[in-house]
């Protein structure tokens, strides 16, 4: 008799790989201000549809470079930026016409949602083809992005100012979550193949 080991990945939050992986993900909120800076130095403030669409484009692409950069290449740049600047634009297009630019806190909820399910579903078509539930990414979004404003505003960001995206509290607390929800839909695994669990198989000779 003979042993020999069988090794496979292992995709839970115990994997050694995860909490790095997560970690570098994290660090990406800091393209969430500097997206926003851009979005309303391009846009100016989020008070006409024109404003919103352009300004929320400019604010997509920065954030989708962000992701990308951090995404330990999961993410096809090519892919990923163009559709986040689409879905951010015509997302926060629709949720700002919604709630007529008002910045109450349950407004600014509901423009969240329409932004991140319009953001979310368009980030889900440019998910690899390995995805798990793609769809529910766009749902996460949806939920994240009514999160982050609500965040932003409880803790006293000045949100009267009409920035395209919400500021940096929020902005970490949507990153660090979504950072656990691509790792549900996309695990990483070392490109190298390692195997990160393995159980032994006996044989006969």
């Amino acid at each position: 008799m003979t042993s020999t080991r069988r090794l496979r990945r292992n995709p839970s939050f115990r994997n050694p790989t995860f909490f790095s992986t997560w970690l570098i993900w994290l660090v990406g909120f800091l393209a969430f201000p500097i997206a926003g800076l851009a979005g309303t130095a391009v846009g100016g403030r989020v008070s006409n549809p024109v404003a919103a669409l352009i300004g929320g484009a400019v604010c997509g692409v920065v954030i989708g470079v962000g992701q990308v950069l951090v995404s330990r290449r999961r993410l096809d740049p090519l892919i990923w930026i163009p559709l986040t600047g689409i879905g951010m634009g015509v997302g926060l297009l629709l949720g700002s016409t919604v709630v007529n630019y008002r910045t109450t806190l349950a407004e600014l909820a509901l423009m969240g949602a329409i932004t991140g399910i319009v953001l979310g579903a368009a980030q889900a078509v440019g998910l690899p083809p390995r995805t798990r539930r793609r769809w529910l990414w766009a749902l996460g979004m949806a939920a994240l992005w009514a999160l982050g404003w609500t965040v932003t505003t409880l803790v006293g960001g000045n949100v009267e100012a009409q920035f395209t995206n919400f500021g940096a509290i929020g902005a970490v607390t949507v990153t660090a979550l979504s950072g656990l929800l691509l790792h549900l839909l996309l695990p990483f695994h070392p490109a190298s193949g390692v195997w990160l669990r393995s159980h032994p198989i006996t044989s006969s000779t």
